[in-house]
């Protein structure tokens, strides 16, 4: 017999978008449920080991005041618990990693440390339950609303059925939308559809999706040998190219994502000026820390080499999305020992056996992340959909990118869409500073349901801005909050979007929790 579980609101997914909305739900006093197929909550930041990408501004404005939080907690966690030398401890912007990509670059495990203890006084209070390794199995709905959704525990395969007033979908794929008939849309729509100048030419094409990516974490000793066995798929993946690729996957040539034009990479900086891949997510540096304690540089390899752009796996049958996990899989293994046995050296040697797989630091077996980096998802067919010509440099010759007055929060980065299934490069263009506008998180048809993360009404485009770590976040505490204020006064979302008064109440409370609604007047990106 199924076990039932209620409460004020269930968040599928605890993943960026979904903690942030639990944390927002359960600070306003309500009952929340949160299910996360892994171990670790955090998504982006924990499981997927994908440190932040971030914009120019963030130490200064440009995200919620919880995200800021999450961030200065991180620096705080390092300098209580790690013997960090006092130059280091003493820095206002501690970077723990050092990384290229980020100016907070730091262990997937510090991040879930931090996360663990924002989420602590709600669920030992007993307000926040957390569902780990719960994946969504069917939803039941009457007209237009969802009623229950079951879930279903990946080991033990017990289902439970969570009922609540609203439910917010924050998996990666967006789950929830296909069982529960909430229409949505999948890969690239087409010009005649939206009229955006990177769409795709002809028909829509709902399987083109940009690739995704299983990160692994590795550190370096010179003269050490820390050889993995021969993956099954190496010589597959050795002698892999695709047609839009200058060389093979498995080489030290990649292309520049807004120009698709051959660069080289180096692996360790200092030889020969040429972008240095391990320091690019390197998330240890151990110039910070006693030099005692033996810490080796270490970083997270998210690179143009693992990407995986084989295949879908959305709305593909389970052993076709299996196959393709596993393909990825095999291809961040096969680069690994690539880098160990045939990557060129500057001294005109082969191979760093010195890279030692951190099994530790993601928190599994294989050594992969838990969870792959998932870029695109199902999108719902929301309210208002966010177009490549509201924010883009572009498409914008006033230099602002659209205003949108339903505004619950702020992002900012370039429309970056990775190499995609359907054998497109890289679109990678300029954009400028956007709004998120609370009509992106709501479905046209169903009343209690809200999209927070890569679900939300964006397009196969504006999803490459709009997809980074604290945009993620600022999603998922509109959401939770959004939830949290239609409960308090007896709405559904459209009613607070569609209605002016109720509207600048809501985003009053957002702004009074440390929400930012707008940017002052910034360069593009």
């Amino acid at each position: 017999m199924k076990r039932e579980m209620q409460a004020d609101i269930v968040i599928l997914g605890g993943g960026t978008g979904g903690t942030a909305a639990a944390l927002a739900a359960a600070a306003s006093g309500k009952t929340v449920i949160m299910t996360e197929e892994t171990l670790w909550i955090g998504g982006q930041l924990t499981s997927q080991a994908v440190p932040p990408d971030e914009h120019p501004w963030i130490e200064y404005f440009g995200c919620t005041r919880t995200y800021r939080n999450f961030r200065e907690g991180v620096r705080q966690y390092y300098r209580e618990h790690f013997p960090m030398t006092s130059a280091a401890r003493n820095l206002p912007e501690l970077n723990p990693g050092g990384g290229i990509v980020s100016r907070i670059s730091h262990d997937p495990r510090v991040g879930l440390a931090v996360l663990q203890q924002m989420l602590a006084p709600y669920i030992h209070s007993g307000r926040l339950t957390l569902l780990h390794n719960y994946r969504v199995r069917h939803a039941e709905t009457t007209g237009d609303v969802v009623n229950s959704v079951t879930v279903r525990h990946l080991g033990t395969r017990d289902e439970l059925v969570l009922q609540a007033p609203f439910f917010i979908d924050a998996t990666e794929l967006g789950d929830l939308l296909p069982l529960a008939g909430i229409e949505y849309v999948t890969g690239a729509e087409s010009k005649a559809q939206t009229g955006e100048p990177h769409a795709v030419d002809g028909e829509p094409e709902p399987q083109n999706i940009q690739g995704f990516t299983y990160c692994f974490a590795v550190d370096y000793a010179e003269g050490e040998e820390h050889l993995i066995d021969k993956p099954k798929m190496y010589d597959f993946w050795r002698q892999y190219r695709a047609d839009f690729w200058p060389d093979q996957l498995l080489s030290l040539t990649g292309v520049r994502p807004s120009t698709n034009k051959p660069v080289e990479y180096e692996i360790f900086p200092g030889h020969g000026g040429k972008f240095p891949l391990f320091q690019y997510r390197q998330i240890l540096d151990p110039t910070h820390f006693d030099n005692r304690f033996g810490f080796r540089p270490l970083s997270l390899v998210n690179w143009p080499q693992n990407d995986y752009w084989l295949g879908s796996i959305i709305d593909v049958p389970e052993e076709e999305a299996a196959r393709h996990l596993h393909q990825a899989k095999q291809l961040s293994l096969s680069l690994l020992y690539w880098l160990q046995t045939e990557a060129p050296r500057p001294d005109g040697g082969q191979g760093y056996p010195g890279l030692r797989l951190r099994r530790d630091v993601v928190g599994t077996e294989d050594g992969l992340a838990m969870a792959p980096y998932i870029r695109e998802s199902r999108r719902i067919q929301a309210e208002f959909t966010v177009l490549e010509q509201h924010v883009a440099t572009a498409s914008r010759p006033d230099g602002v990118a659209e205003a949108f007055p339903d505004t619950v929060g702020v992002g900012c980065y370039r429309i970056d869409l990775h190499p995609s299934t359907g054998n497109r490069p890289y679109i990678d263009i300029s954009s400028l500073p956007f709004q998120i506008p609370l009509g992106s998180l709501i479905p046209k048809r169903v009343k209690n349901v809200l999209a927070a993360g890569k679900n939300i009404g964006v397009t196969h485009i504006t999803n490459g801005c709009y997809r980074l770590h604290p945009v993620e976040w600022n999603i998922g505490e509109a959401a939770g909050t959004c939830a949290s204020f239609c409960l308090d006064r007896n709405l559904f979302p459209t009613d607070v979007r569609n209605h002016e008064e109720t509207l600048s109440d809501f985003q009053q409370r957002l702004l009074d929790q440390g929400v930012e609604l707008q940017w002052p007047k910034l360069r593009p990106v």
